[in-house]
């Protein structure tokens, strides 16, 4: 698929402003650049960005119902009610019921805390009938559930009915009412004053131990050594890393590679990380899929018994369980992307649509999600992944920037049994008998919401640079942009007219990747990068005509040799696919 550049030219102020920071502050000016367009402007947001402590993090009772909910917590250890702590099956919801069971462990009798994970296959997400009794029938008093319960109304009326109590600290969006509960923490509440609303929902049950603590005169170094599952999980929840996020992920990180928990250290032992600076895209792409993979091919009750873990030879040995629900999970995964490419490739109808739509009802739910992720990366439109489970159809969708699927599938909730999620990410159940309504609708909707430009993907570039500026410099400013995530994204820069040294080639198995040198007009020493899966290019750069370049700059390790290197996202062939250059297209 062609991507599109898309790249705004500095304003007069913008540069002005770039070299008056440079100054003062001794950075780079690129980087200087890269804050003004994300809004970072003033020295004070500059200081902030670069200095993320845990002391500036917002007063958790400025939460809607944070004085009850700590109210209830503190009647509920005094009177040694026991306590469920109650999550999603996911990376966020496991990782905040670790978190608050770890932290509350510490001030409960034993037999008196309990946690409880629902099925994905018996019970779906979010709180469910089963949960509730298992909460009765083992004498809870009090529920915590974490990263769900926002909307789900009828069940906690029905535990209303046993005496049961929940509090809700959930980050996800509130329906028309919101349920019955205690106590309700959640920054997306209409009524909700709290200055940051794209917390985790680990992140929810950080603030609510803080609170606690606070409340309490506890020591915050007990909470502060628990960062490390809110990194986790504001990485792979995908949340914005700004803010409060910002802070918690900054510490969570340093946590993660100074002082990890027994059961993350033996998920990073699993993952090959062990003695590498870990990353937030370490996260993404090997920490947290282990994790999931117990919610998805088991019980995601498993993944909280792994980061309990008080010893490494337990955590081991629950990693390496989970690691083989991983490769079971990424087989499976594989087997049903192809199907699903199959069905859309073979009907006309499906791949000229706005919206991708495809159920087989013997697909594992487990994996659903991840389908449809994979489809909206190959057709860059928004996909909806349906399978049936417990006599409903089950599905997850996934979209595409520019387009809000949530907004897009809440207005059919007449004809839904239940959803929830956010713009990009959505699951939903239905009845089957609704199934062709449901498609006409979302398919009217997009029509009617959804322009032609939205479907070309396109690569956002921050900044043009020659290579003489890429120096050690920029590189040790731009890390300390780090943790990069949503909306603070990893810098992505375009070089144009840039040529084989001489000595680039192709690698990999199949030779599909290029290994390359390059050099520009601006400096002598060629720079080293990597181009995966671009061999349709080879021919072309061994020719050493000039060509321009997509990249985002990176750090490789290799023989106990360190040097930087470009990780190439395209490449413009300038002459043949812009005969007025490159420049005149993008503005510059």
């Amino acid at each position: 698929m062609t991507n599109e550049w898309n790249y705004q030219s500095p304003t007069n102020e913008q540069r002005l402003k770039q070299q008056q920071l440079a100054l003062k502050f001794g950075l780079s000016p690129v980087v200087c650049l890269l804050l003004l367009q994300r809004g970072i402007t003033t020295e004070e947001d500059i200081y902030d960005f670069f200095n993320p402590n845990l002391k500036n993090l917002h007063d958790p009772f400025a939460f809607p119902d944070m004085q009850k909910a700590v109210a209830r917590l503190e009647q509920a250890l005094g009177n040694k009610e026991k306590i469920l702590v109650y999550g999603d099956y996911d990376v966020d919801g496991t990782t905040a019921v670790a978190l608050v069971y770890k932290f509350l462990e510490q001030f409960c009798l034993k037999n008196y805390l309990d946690y409880y994970i629902p099925d994905r296959s018996e019970e779906g997400c979010g709180i469910s009938m089963q949960g509730i009794n298992y909460a009765h029938e083992t004498g809870v008093s009090l529920i915590i559930a974490l990263d769900c319960g926002i909307k789900a109304n009828d069940v906690i009326a029905y535990a209303n009915t046993l005496s049961i109590d929940i509090i809700v600290c959930d980050h996800h969006k509130p329906g028309e009412q919101l349920p019955p509960a205690l106590a309700i923490l959640d920054a997306k509440r209409a009524d909700s004053t709290y200055p940051y609303e794209h917390l985790s929902g680990c992140g929810v049950g950080f603030k609510f131990m803080q609170a606690f603590a606070q409340n309490n005169d506890i020591d915050f170094s007990f909470l502060k050594n628990l960062a490390d599952l809110c990194a986790v999980s504001i990485a792979s929840d995908i949340v914005p890393i700004t803010g409060e996020n910002r802070i918690l992920a900054t510490a969570g990180l340093r946590q993660l590679n100074q002082n990890p928990s027994k059961g993350l250290k033996g998920i990073i032992g699993i993952c090959g990380l062990a003695g590498k600076e870990i990353t937030t895209s370490d996260i993404i792409f090997k920490i947290g899929p282990r994790i999931n993979a117990s919610g998805r091919m088991m019980n995601g009750k498993e993944a909280v018994d792994l980061l309990l873990a008080k010893d490494l030879k337990s955590a081991r040995e629950k990693s390496e369980n989970i690691d083989q629900y991983n490769d079971d999970r990424r087989e499976l995964d594989k087997k049903i992307t192809d199907e699903a490419y199959a069905i859309i490739d073979a009907d006309s109808h499906l791949s000229g649509g706005k919206i991708i739509m495809v159920f087989n009802r013997d697909w594992h739910k487990g994996v659903i999600g991840i389908v449809a992720s994979r489809l909206t990366e190959k057709y860059y439109k928004p996909a909806i992944v349906l399978t049936e489970s417990n006599g409903f159809i089950s599905g997850s969708a996934r979209s595409i920037t520019g387009f809000d699927i949530y907004t897009a599938i809440e207005s059919t909730k007449d004809i839904l049994e239940n959803f929830g999620g956010h713009t990009f990410a959505v699951g939903i159940t239905i009845r089957e008998d609704h199934l062709e309504i449901f498609k006409d609708r979302l398919e009217e909707y997009a029509d009617q919401n959804m322009i032609e430009e939205q479907m070309t993907q396109t690569l956002d570039i921050d900044a043009v640079l020659k290579f003489s500026e890429i120096t050690p410099k920029l590189f040790y400013d731009l890390k300390r942009m780090s943790p990069f995530g949503q909306n603070n994204q990893k810098p992505v820069f375009c070089s144009f007219g840039v040529k084989d040294s001489g000595e680039s080639r192709l690698v990999g198995k199949e030779m599909e990747h290029i290994k390359l040198e390059l050099k520009d007009d601006s400096s002598e020493n060629p720079l080293q990068a990597i181009a995966f899966n671009m061999h349709r290019f080879y021919q072309y750069i061994k020719t050493g005509e000039p060509f321009d370049i997509c990249y985002t700059i990176e750090e490789n390790n290799h023989n106990n040799t360190t040097n930087i290197q470009l990780l190439i996202k395209d490449i413009r062939i300038a002459h043949e696919l812009f005969p007025q250059h490159t420049e005149t297209i993008l503005g510059l």
